[in-house]
């Protein structure tokens, strides 16, 4: 008897989170994030890639922003954090980072993404490579 396939294919249950955050908090977000179990890639932890940008915002009447006034546009130097997560985790990856990130009201994005293929091991490794010498 042919044993059937698994349900969700190898590195089924990934989802990415992207967020915005200002320089001066980056690093305590990834240390965050990290902790919380994103950023798994095989045998590494805190994996992520980060990019500078600026963010703009204008804080509206009710607002109690950590930085800028209400009513006035505001521009911050932010990075661009992006890393991986087991759907599973999703809850505890956004508690995570909610808790380190300074905003009242983070800009994030999450969406699935796809397993790696039948040409890349359950570790992100890609299958036939040679080991190190």
């Amino acid at each position: 008897m042919t044993p059937e396939p698994p349900s969700e294919p190898p590195g089924a249950g990934q989802h990415c989170l992207v967020v915005y955050v200002p320089a001066t908090h980056a690093e305590q977000v990834l240390q965050a994030l990290g902790d919380a179990g994103a950023g798994r890639a095989g045998h590494y932890s805190h994996v992520a890639f980060v990019s500078p940008g600026t963010g703009r915002f204008t804080p509206l009447p009710g607002a109690d922003p950590a930085i800028g006034e209400v009513g006035r546009p505001e521009e911050v130097d932010e990075v661009r954090i992006e890393t991986l997560y087991p759907a599973a985790e999703r809850e505890r990856v956004l508690r995570a980072m909610a808790g380190a990130h300074p905003y009242e009201v983070p800009a994030f994005a999450t969406f699935p993404v796809h397993d790696r293929g039948p040409s890349f091991d359950e570790q992100g490794r890609l299958r036939g490579r040679p080991g190190p010498a």
